[in-house]
């Protein structure tokens, strides 16, 4: 079988680790030709030379970054397909009183700003060059089934999937499609502030608990998703939030 994302240009945020990286890592595998974007220029390039794809340092609470990186993916591959909005923030489990004002400006910009202009800056791309575009949002299950002592995160992405399906609908009959992926609790970069606690399989139990396949989201499992949404056999596919969760949301 022919890789299922060959001749497709995507952009990754937040590749350079986590639930990026195993995205862009499935990508290329399948065909694609990746530009991974983040904050960490040592461990993007590192990774980009890993698996052969680009890389940039970019910060997806900025216009003129989101600008260049446009530029950069067409003017590197000649078009952009795929959009992966990844790059997401939290701060750590406390009661909602103790979050300071900075916290919640990150996790809202970091969240839903960065979703804002990724579209408000490619979207217009893609209806001007009448390409069928894809935007991908990787939200969460605290989008959908709240958890106390995130109540920031938990709405920062509740608002992204609410928007996702938002732009599903307006954007339906210029064929660009929008969805979103929720993973439940894992282990990445971000796992100790969700808990409050090391990121330990002991301090883990309490909220793998909650899942009924008894194990959290995995990189694989998260990118796996993607490929199908990005890929032509999900060209019917539009306004889904996909629950990536071993039934935690049911």
């Amino acid at each position: 079988m022919a890789p299922r994302l060959q001749g497709k240009v995507a952009i990754v945020t937040g590749g350079a680790s986590g639930f990026g990286k195993g995205i862009a890592t499935k990508f290329v595998e399948e065909g694609a030709q990746v530009l991974i974007a983040d904050l960490s220029d040592e461990a993007g390039r590192g990774v980009a030379s890993e698996l052969g794809c680009a890389f940039t340092v970019g910060d997806v609470t900025k216009r003129v970054d989101w600008e260049r990186l446009l530029k950069e993916a067409t003017e590197k591959f000649g078009k952009l397909d795929i959009v992966i909005n990844n790059a997401g923030v939290t701060y750590s489990n406390k009661a909602t009183e103790e979050v300071t004002e900075e916290e919640f400006d990150r996790v809202m910009n970091v969240n839903v700003k960065s979703v804002y202009l990724s579209t408000n800056v490619i979207v217009p791309y893609f209806m001007e060059n009448k390409i069928s575009g894809n935007f991908i949002q990787i939200a969460s299950t605290a989008g959908i089934r709240p958890r106390p002592r995130l109540t920031w995160y938990n709405a920062s992405k509740g608002a992204v999937i609410t928007a996702t399906k938002a732009m599903a609908l307006e954007y339906g009959p210029q064929q660009i499609r929008f969805n979103s992926v929720s993973p439940v609790i894992g282990s990445t970069g971000m796992t100790h502030l969700f808990i409050g606690k090391p990121n330990t399989p002991e301090n883990r139990k309490a909220f793998e608990s909650t899942v009924p396949l008894g194990r959290g989201s995995t990189p694989s499992d998260i990118a796996n998703a993607c490929c199908y949404l990005a890929s032509d056999e999900a060209a019917f596919i539009t306004g889904v939030n996909l629950e990536v969760d071993g039934g935690r949301c049911v």
